[in-house]
């Protein structure tokens, strides 16, 4: 209780920030918002682009848009950084936070009735100690009261980094399953998305088991690779 009306350090600059809050209205002011984006896959853009990239323009993905309100810089690919590679919890209680600050206003009936969890491969998730998406998905199911899933890995992928679009959606055929019937809308869980082609192929199995409207969910968005 106590936490909830005294103030506390902020997250970013260890200043002073509002009783119950986790950061100072400055510090939230200042991280990297992700405002000029790609409606259906988050892409950061310049200000006066269109709507859509070229790339979701050409070959759209199959979830039909993307709710990623930060880019993966400075603090924010710092928070990841730390949570993603050093398990802290406490910087993953800061990416949840920020993802909820980010839905603030919109309607209850335009959100899913599901979240899906995108896992990494079991072997994958043994050695790092914990699976980022699932745990995201479980913190995001309390905070907005939405039921969450976690899809099956299948296949243990190469690693992605350093590959391109068209290499990553290689990569990840057959790499995902659903075994059970999705409700019509669904939002697709992960930590970063950087070119979108694991959600592309999670989204896809998702709509073979009957989801129709599909969003993908992020903490923070990279700018396109290749």
């Amino acid at each position: 209780m106590l936490r909830q009306t005294l103030p506390g350090p902020c997250a970013f600059c260890l200043g002073t920030c509002p009783p119950g809050a986790p950061w100072c209205p400055a510090c939230l002011k200042a991280l990297p918002w992700n405002r000029h984006a790609c409606r259906q896959c988050a892409e950061p853009l310049p200000e006066h682009a269109a709507p859509l990239c070229g790339h979701c323009l050409k070959a759209p993905p199959a979830f039909g848009e993307a709710r990623v309100a930060l880019r993966y810089e400075h603090e924010v690919a710092a928070l990841v950084h730390r949570f993603k590679f050093s398990a802290e919890p406490r910087a993953g209680t800061l990416l949840v936070a920020l993802m909820v600050e980010s839905l603030v206003g919109l309607e209850r009936a335009d959100m899913p009735t599901l979240l899906v969890a995108l896992p990494r491969h079991r072997q994958r998730a043994r050695e790092a100690g914990f699976d980022t998406a699932p745990w995201l998905a479980a913190r995001l199911s309390r905070q907005l009261g939405i039921p969450w899933y976690c899809a099956r890995r299948v296949k243990a992928t190469p690693t992605q980094r350093g590959l391109d679009r068209r290499a990553r959606q290689r990569n990840l055929r057959g790499a995902f399953a659903v075994d059970r019937r999705l409700p019509a809308h669904v939002a697709l869980v992960d930590d970063v998305m950087t070119t979108g082609a694991s959600l592309d192929a999670l989204a896809r199995v998702c709509r073979d088991a009957g989801a129709q409207r599909i969003e993908a969910w992020a903490a923070a968005r990279t700018p396109l690779i290749g």
